[in-house]
Order: structure tokens, then C-alpha cells, then sequence
């Protein structure tokens, strides 16, 4: 019965080991080059930038990608016409803390 105890504790006790690792090796910092504010501000820029998107109803695709670092906002991907592409990059314009934006979105088939 003991050894029963003593294997839960063990395997308990790994358990709690393997997930505080785990979170050790995902936690992101920011580069020495920038505030944790802004790796913070640019993660809420690219959030609202990814919902504004699929919000537009004048942007016609699901496969834009975006990323942002210091509050300059690249869209990669795809979309079906230019007018798509000229919107979506309309629409990151407008989104606080949008300093500019790289479009190198491709027009074609999706």
C-alpha cells in the first residue's frame, strides 16, 4: 500500500516538474532591443489587426498572416484580387498603434 502512496507522490511531483519546464521554455521575452511594453502593444496590434481583417467584409480571404514588431505590421499570404489586397492593407491603417504597414500580400487563387 505504501509503495501504491509513494508512486502517486512521484508521479504527482513529475507532473508539476515536466509543467513548470514546460512554461520555463514557452515563456517569450522581449529582445533587448524592446520594452516589454512593446512586445506587449505589438501583440495586441497584431490581435486586433487578425479580427479587423476577418471582421472587414470588403477583404475576401482567411489566409493573410500578420506580423508585427514594433508596431509596423507585415501581411503575407494570400488574397483573390487586388481591390482585396488594397483593402486589407486599408484596414491595418486604421487600427491603433499601426505605425506602417508591409504588404506583401499575392493576388491569386487562394
Amino acid at each position: 500500500m505504501k509503495t501504491i502512496q509513494l508512486l502517486k507522490t512521484a508521479g504527482s511531483i513529475a507532473i508539476v516538474a515536466f509543467a513548470l519546464h514546460a512554461n520555463a521554455q514557452t515563456t517569450t521575452q522581449a529582445p533587448a532591443s524592446e520594452s516589454v511594453g512593446q512586445h506587449i502593444d505589438d501583440g495586441a496590434i497584431t490581435t486586433k489587426v487578425k479580427a479587423d481583417l476577418l471582421a472587414a467584409k470588403n477583404v475576401k480571404s482567411t489566409h493573410i498572416h500578420v506580423k508585427t514588431h514594433k508596431g509596423v505590421v507585415s501581411l503575407t499570404g494570400s488574397v483573390p484580387s487586388a481591390e482585396d489586397r488594397s483593402a486589407a492593407e486599408e484596414v491595418v491603417q486604421n487600427v491603433k498603434g499601426v505605425a506602417s504597414v508591409k504588404n506583401h500580400l499575392k493576388v491569386g487563387a487562394e
